[in-house]
């Protein structure tokens, strides 16, 4: 545990010392109003969610916290830390690799109570399309909190219309075998609502062919 803490202590002493170079550097914050909470081929939560987040980014890296909370009945809390790192290949390309907590501090649908989730995942951008893999481990003392996830995604951006097709295990699917389990089309606009003010507004369509769960949400940023 001593030499965890001192490799971590380390780490982050070193990112310090080079981000302070940096001079590019960047805190940001905003908030998602979104009419349901959809992620990866499910529905988290009743009513509308509400999605605050805050990042510092340095040159490729970021560092931040996101939250989502619902304003239905039935409560679906989250509130992640992450951390990432982005490199531009060049070309209209790019690859970024971030690790994940994901804590529930209630229960929800993928959990009972309490519990964390860690996920590394990749992303390469290759002009129009992405594709992405991520592996999420669970940490708990019960079966459900302790399971190991994979997802595969590709999306690709046609216009004004975004793509996505997704393919999981585990609590993704209806059996926990791999299989499709989001495919979602979505847009966005901004709304000019005065000279100097636009208001982003996006909107998605998403089914799960593994579970048969069919959702629309919509939502605006602040």
């Amino acid at each position: 545990m001593k030499k965890t803490l001192l490799i971590t202590s380390s780490f982050l002493l070193l990112f310090v010392v080079s981000i302070s170079n940096v001079k590019a550097q960047e805190w940001s914050t905003g908030l998602d109003i979104y009419s349901s909470y959809l992620w990866r081929g499910a529905k988290f939560g009743t009513g509308a969610a509400l999605q605050p987040g805050v990042e510092f980014s340095a040159g490729g890296f970021a560092i931040g916290a996101w939250g989502s909370y619902s304003t239905g009945a039935e409560e679906a809390a989250e509130a992640d830390l992450y951390i990432g790192y982005g490199f531009d290949l060049g070309e209209n390309a790019s690859l970024s690799f971030t690790l994940t907590d994901y804590y529930f501090p209630f229960e929800s649908d993928w959990t009972e109570g309490e519990s964390h989730y860690f996920e590394p995942m990749v992303s390469l951008g290759v002009g129009a399309f992405t594709f992405t893999a991520a592996y999420m481990e669970g940490l708990g003392d019960d079966e459900i909190n302790t399971t190991s996830d994979l997802y595969l995604e590709a999306a690709v951006s046609a216009g004004p219309v975004d793509i996505t097709l997704g393919g999981g295990d585990g609590q993704y699917t209806d059996d926990g075998d791999f299989n499709i389990c989001n495919i979602m089309v979505g847009t966005s606009k901004e709304i000019q609502i005065s000279e100097s003010f636009t208001l982003p507004v996006s909107g998605a369509v998403m089914l799960n062919p593994s579970t048969g769960g069919f959702h629309i949400a919509v939502g605006i940023s602040l």
